[in-house]
């Protein structure tokens, strides 16, 4: 999928600059371990990009199991090439729209690192990772904070989606809450981020 086939379903939604995204995630692994992420976890990062959670996340879960998951074949190569030795990790392509069609076995977790905020049909999409849930199972929406651009700045610039596209944790809740996940817990990932974690039933 090129770029712009991808805008289309994740609009205003593009891999960042490593430079930055380092200096403002420079712990990846204290990430996960705040989001409830544990070892013999099956997780699902979806919309992983270029791995950089991917491989924190297979690092946390030790013999447990994560998919990879992302529509641009691109960024699935360059995320099998940062994930490269952690023989814990698989990738597939494909539309998360169809995630119950594609995926070989429900997860316990699933994790959608800063791209919630693009997604257009997101109570759709919602029900589609609920689809691949186990009961008791968490999904996590990591997202930046509903403030201004130009007040998230990082390395001197203004950084994180357009400030319309910004969701507060009560508007994340509204969304997911409608397919039929109830909120767990919010944390507090700073400077600029929060987590939003939800359980399915059961």
């Amino acid at each position: 999928m090129d770029t712009e086939e991808q805008a289309a379903f994740f609009p205003a939604t593009v891999m960042p600059d490593p430079d930055w995204w380092q200096a403002l995630w420079p712990d990846p692994e204290g990430v996960v371990r705040a989001l409830g992420v544990r070892p013999g976890m099956t997780v699902l990062d979806l919309c992983c990009g270029d791995g950089y959670f991917t491989a924190a996340l297979a690092r946390q879960v030790e013999d447990g199991r994560i998919l990879g998951f992302d529509l641009d074949e691109q960024m699935l190569a360059a995320a099998a090439s940062v994930c490269a030795g952690l023989e814990n990790c698989t990738f597939l392509q494909g539309d998360a729209m169809a995630l119950h069609r594609l995926l070989p076995e429900p997860v316990d977790y699933s994790l959608m690192a800063n791209t919630f905020h693009g997604v257009p049909e997101q109570t759709a999409l919602v029900r589609e990772i609920a689809g691949v849930l186990k009961p008791g199972g968490l999904f996590a929406v990591v997202n930046w904070h509903a403030r201004p651009r130009v007040e998230t700045p990082v390395l001197g610039q203004a950084r994180g989606p357009r400030t319309e596209l910004r969701m507060t944790p009560e508007q994340v809740r509204a969304v997911v809450e409608a397919a039929g996940l109830r909120l767990d817990r919010v944390v507090e990932l700073p400077p600029y981020h929060y987590g939003a974690l939800f359980r399915l039933p059961g």
